[in-house]
């Protein structure tokens, strides 16, 4: 049985969320888009920390696209980035 690309978006932020949450943050997997974007809310200190969009970018989005190369983007849904 094959995995979709969905649970191994989902299997990715599941090993990144205990860093997150070491500092109060946390990440929830929202949707894939059928373009391939990872639609995500960051959550806790995440929302709200002046570093998200570099936690977003430079982290989640480098780790999830290192791993599968046909994503496009990783997108926060409440901040727009």
């Amino acid at each position: 049985m094959e995995i979709t690309l969905e649970k191994k978006v989902q299997a990715i932020i599941s090993q990144l969320r205990p860093y997150l949450q070491n500092d109060g943050g946390d990440v929830e997997f929202v949707e894939l888009t059928p373009d391939n974007v990872v639609k995500v809310k960051l959550q806790g200190a995440c929302g709200s920390c002046p570093h998200a969009k570099m936690t977003l970018k430079d982290g989640i989005e480098s780790t999830i696209k290192e791993h599968l190369p046909e994503i496009k983007a990783v997108e926060d849904v409440l901040l727009g980035f």
